[in-house]
């Protein structure tokens, strides 16, 4: 059995219009826990995708301390040792803040060493370019649309077909403004992407803010809370509205941590929605672990993470400051992490697996690979 990873046009394609939401898992460490995401894939014959974000792994390594290439091996590893080839590896949040050229030759480069490293599946995230002094949606729009035509069109000539997955996004997620949480609105969504069709570029996904935000959902003690501010009807009025404009493409939600998983099971659009990300929730059972199996690993992780950021955060409980800045910790302890005992990848890897299964019961993703399979037959 070949362990690459598959096509990420071929399986969004294939699964649109199914009532199905695909789990795109950010493993940040991957010990353990990529292994037992893939077992429990393998299970319910699930596809699965694997992702890492510009800011997690880059070419210097990024937060994790893993280059896209690093990524890349860890996860196929994975794959081959839970014995499972239905996954797509998916370059996430390749941001653009500025539109700059020497922003975009920079990402060009990146892009480049994901495409040689495997990468099959990319999210242009150009949603910080945004005119708030434009005359109309478009004119508003124009930096991104340009930025993310351009991005698209270099992995096209680089890759030399149109065999990957592409993602885009308009609204910034998770920022806020005067009035709350900045929210996509339907005629946002069909102005951007419309004018990228003009523009010859047809992807497969759309990223939109609808309310979540990135990482954990806090108390103002630092406890983890559930995270109930998916705006569901803004979900399902950006969908339908895609639809009514002859556009195929389906909505990737962001930030799913804290989420309940019964809210998603009931309410969230599936099909609508066909990418749901899982990122922070792994990182969180990293930690939960390492407090029992390597408490000294855990304790040299917190004691790093308050010494930087607490006095960039004055007044702010060190609760708080851990969860929002403990990811920085991955790289200067990388090779730490990579070197747990068999008990402790071993707890990492049953823990992954267990809610892995449970996400996946969520999402009504059992038996996705084998609708891929089947269309990959007919094609």
């Amino acid at each position: 059995m070949e362990y690459e990873p598959v096509s990420g046009e071929k399986v969004y394609s294939s699964l649109l219009g199914h009532k199905t939401i695909l789990m795109a898992a950010n493993v940040r460490m991957t010990k353990g826990i990529a292994k037992g995401i893939m077992r429990a894939a393998k299970d319910l014959d699930s596809v699965i995708i694997f992702e890492i974000a510009r800011s997690e792994s880059n070419l210097e390594g990024g937060y994790t301390g893993m280059t896209p290439a690093d990524y890349a091996s860890e996860v196929r590893r994975a794959a081959e040792e839970a014995d499972w080839d239905m996954y797509v590896l998916h370059a996430d949040h390749i941001t653009i803040k500025t539109g700059t050229e020497e922003e975009l030759e920079a990402t060009r480069k990146l892009i480049g060493e994901q495409i040689k490293a495997g990468y099959t599946s990319y999210a242009i995230d150009a949603s910080h370019l945004f005119n708030f002094k434009g005359g109309d949606l478009k004119e508003e729009l124009s930096e991104n649309i340009r930025c993310t035509t351009e991005m698209a069109r270099f992995i096209e000539e680089t890759y030399g077909c149109r065999d990957f997955g592409l993602e885009v996004e308009v609204g910034e997620i998770g920022k806020k403004d005067s009035e709350g949480m900045v929210r996509t609105s339907p005629e946002e969504a069909v102005t951007f992407l419309t004018a990228l069709e003009k523009n010859g570029i047809e992807p497969n996904l759309l990223a939109i803010a609808n309310g979540s935000a990135h990482g954990n959902t806090l108390d103002d003690n630092g406890n983890i809370i559930p995270q109930v501010s998916v705006d569901i009807p803004q979900t399902k009025a950006v969908a339908a509205a895609i639809r009514d404009a002859g556009l195929e493409v389906a909505i990737a939600q962001h930030g799913i941590t804290g989420t309940p998983r019964d809210l998603i099971a009931r309410h969230f659009p599936k099909g609508d929605i066909l990418k749901g990300n899982v990122g922070t929730h792994w990182q969180n059972i990293f930690f939960d672990v390492i407090r029992i199996y390597d408490p000294e690993l855990f304790d040299e992780m917190r004691e790093w993470t308050l010494e930087r950021y607490v006095p960039k955060n004055p007044g702010k409980p060190e609760e708080v400051v851990f969860h929002k800045n403990c990811k920085n910790a991955f790289k200067p302890f990388l090779d730490r992490t990579m070197a747990l005992d068999k008990d402790a990848e071993r707890a990492l890897e049953a823990w992954a697996y267990a809610e892995a299964l449970l996400y996946f019961k969520a999402f009504e993703c059992a038996g996705t690979a084998s609708v891929v399979r089947d269309a990959k037959k007919d094609a």
